[in-house]
């Protein structure tokens, strides 16, 4: 038996099986025969252990200093406009000049992406190319850092074959889970050529999507298995234990994932990395096993696409397909369907494909000439002043809407109460724009010029007239363009004011504080702020205040809260009134004067970059008081920090008060001002910003990344 364990491990390394079994070696007198000993202390077992253990330490340190934790900002277009997010992903260095793999999904509208290396090293990367059919993604890394006149040479590790594989294999998933530190886990191959098909016993390849209108998972036939996968391992290798990638993690979960075998992915990479997407052909055929048809060759034809080659060249939905090319073709299952597809996506854009099908018992030729595959899902862009984002239109898009060609945009949402929100009628998601002040748009780009041109022109219109198509209908509406402004919220005049704050006393509570009965109630003092007029008087925490000169208060609800706050603006800055107070039982009249009222933080000026994601206040008197700040403590306060933004990422944080940018100091809002705008001129590659954060300052190194990542449309 020890001899077939070690054959077993043995098969897993070199893919070669054992001829023949032996008798166990070390079984104990109770065991059956052929049975391993289980003692622990048996030298056969300790020794079996330690080259497990040797092995699966041989795979892991070929591949885990070439993993990398991918962190990714990302940029979503919902509610009219742009929004920043951060994620995190895993992905393994491949060349020794930093190419790296991982999914599309990790990296799919990413803006800004950081590898962190082996050695903690964090070093940014772009982006060479994509293929959401496949969910597979390259990053080149961007060291900043050459030694000695010579190009980085990074860790790297190499693919393996996939198509050795075994159900019964050994396999490690390797990554970066929750976006903690490298990780790994073992587990078997359960199954090699997994596909997803439809339905309870159905056989219809089960067409994936990555999000709403982009398919993936057509190609591939998924390396199953039970490594346990955990968020953020997605993109990370599946490694045998020889050290080679044979999968890219996909997905997981319940205690089963899924993987991009390796042969796949390196036809992929490579294409990427030479062309900077992977070149495909298309006919427009959908497959059907034929298990379940009562036919022995060919594959049935499920559907066909609207004027698409194969529609073009007569094919139907139903007949047989027997050769395509040259070649036989024979689909009983599903898992033989996606060779199939690859094998018509790796003919030459434009080729005649000879198909041989058949059609109520005869036989038939055609040629169809296959076009170039299409991306699922076209180019977003913002266009904030008009309130909403839109799309390119894809073939794929106007297929499943029914539209007559590709020409105009279609929109994917709207701001509320934006331009377009708010044109009658109004504009929504879904809707295609085909003119823009009558003059036609074909595609993305003249959206884009049309809308640069009139929000560049000078004066900016006051009016755009948009035609747009809904449900088959053509409506035309004005929508009235805005820029965006510094925001300045609106001030109240300066009236009366006391520096206390109150609570209402209820009837209930006044009996509970022993009041005099005909009280009623009135307002409990709660705080008093220091170095108001308030504080110089004789007014003390826990008065209730029943009157103000001759005027009773007599709070019936917490409706009645604002009602001490009413009376005295009522009055006028710099009289004294009489308070009348009750104290531990006691009325007592007390005289306070009144100050103009100060300004709150709803009041206060503010300003928000967009660049950095950062929104700012300026201090009032009762920040100071609530945090407890002297005279002295100046700054400005973050009221936001969009946690995929630059600041955000740097790790300021809503709360922190910004007290100097780089070597200017913050003292106000025009300082702050000042310091940004000087930072747009002259764009540094790391700012410190210095924040006082509770009782305690912080250095946050902000990294901008100056480079536009988005049109001038946006």
């Amino acid at each position: 038996m020890k001899f077939l364990l070690i054959c077993l491990l043995t098969m897993v390394l070199a893919g070669a099986g054992c001829a023949s079994s032996h008798s166990a070696v070390g079984t104990d007198s109770g065991a059956a025969p052929g049975a391993m000993s289980l003692d622990p202390a048996d030298p056969g077992v300790a020794r079996l252990r330690q080259d497990i253990r040797r092995m699966i330490a041989v795979g892991r340190d070929r591949v885990f200093p070439a993993l990398v934790n991918i962190n990714v900002v990302s940029v979503r277009y919902v509610a009219g406009g742009e929004q920043k997010q951060r994620s995190v992903g895993s992905g393994t260095i491949i060349s020794p000049d930093g190419y790296v793999v991982t999914n599309y999904h990790v990296t799919a509208r990413g803006a800004k992406f950081t590898c962190t290396l082996a050695d903690r090293r964090q070093v940014s990367a772009v982006l060479v190319g994509e293929d959401p059919l496949t969910d597979i993604a390259v990053l080149k890394l961007e060291p900043d850092v050459v030694s000695d006149g010579k190009p980085t040479v990074f860790p790297y590790a190499r693919f393996g074959d996939s198509a050795a594989l075994q159900v019964g294999d050994y396999v490690m998933a390797m990554g970066s889970p929750f976006s903690l530190s490298r990780s790994v886990t073992l587990g078997i191959v359960s199954n090699t050529t997994r596909v997803f098909a439809g339905g309870l016993m159905g056989d219809d390849v089960q067409e994936m999507e990555l999000e709403p209108g982009q398919s993936t998972g057509l190609f591939t036939r998924w390396i199953q298995h039970d490594a346990l996968i955990h968020p953020g391992n997605s993109g990370g290798p599946l490694v045998n234990l020889r050290g080679q990638i044979i999968g890219v993690n996909e997905l997981g979960g319940s205690g089963i994932g899924y993987a991009i075998p390796s042969n796949l992915t390196q036809s992929v990479v490579a294409a990427i990395i030479k062309h900077g997407e992977v070149p495909r052909s298309w006919i427009g055929i959908a497959f059907k096993p034929i298990e379940r048809t009562g036919l022995t060759e060919g594959v049935l034809v499920n559907s066909v696409v609207k004027d698409g080659p194969a529609d073009a060249a007569g094919i139907k939905p139903g007949d047989i397909i027997l050769d395509i090319g040259v070649e036989r073709v024979t689909a009983r299952f599903a898992e033989e369907v996606p060779p199939l597809l690859q094998r018509i996506s790796d003919e030459p854009v434009g080729n005649a494909l000879p198909v041989l099908y058949q059609r109520d018992g005869q036989t038939h030729m055609t040629n169809v000439i296959t076009r170039a595959y299409e991306a699922d899902m076209g180019e977003q862009k913002s266009f904030r002043s008009w309130g909403f984002s839109a799309q390119g239109i894809t073939q794929k898009i106007a297929m499943a809407r029914g539209l007559p060609d590709k020409s105009g945009v279609m929109l994917t949402s709207t701001k509320r109460g934006g331009p377009a929100d708010r044109a009658e009628p109004s504009v929504g998601g879904g809707d295609i724009i085909r003119q823009v002040d009558g003059q036609t748009v074909a595609d993305m780009a003249g959206f884009v010029e049309a809308y640069s041109r009139i929000m560049d022109a000078k004066p900016t219109p006051e009016k755009v007239t948009l035609s747009f198509d809904r449900g088959g209908e053509n409506l035309v509406t004005i929508i009235k363009p805005t820029k965006d402004e510094e925001f300045e919220p609106p001030r109240e005049l300066p009236k009366a004011w006391l520096g206390l704050a109150t609570q209402p006393v209820l009837a209930e509570l006044a009996k509970e504080l022993a009041m005099p009965a005909d009280s009623q109630g009135g307002f409990r003092i709660t705080r008093i702020y220091p170095g108001t007029e308030a504080a110089q008087s004789d007014l003390r925490v826990g008065d209730v205040i029943i009157a103000v000169d001759a005027l009773r208060l007599r709070p019936r609800g917490m409706q009645d809260a604002n009602l001490l706050e009413t009376r005295i603006r009522q009055l006028d800055v710099g009289d004294s009134p009489a308070f009348t107070v009750v104290r531990q039982g006691e009325v007592l009249k007390i005289p306070a004067t009144l100050e103009k009222t100060r300004t709150t933080p709803a009041e206060a000026r503010r300003d928000s970059n967009g660049a950095f994601g950062l929104s700012v206040r300026e201090i009032t008197f009762f920040d100071r008081d609530a945090r407890r700040w002297d005279q002295d403590v100046q700054g400005v306060v973050v009221t936001d920090a969009d946690g995929a933004g630059w600041a955000g990422i740097a790790g300021i944080q809503p709360g922190d008060l910004i007290q100097r940018i780089g070597d200017q100091a913050v003292t106000d809002l025009d300082t702050y001002r000042s310091a940004m705008a000087r930072l747009a001129t002259e764009q540094p590659a790391r700012i410190v910003f210095v924040v006082l954060r509770g009782p305690r300052t912080g250095f946050q190194y902000v990294e901008p990344d100056w480079k536009p990542t988005s049109q001038a449309a946006q």
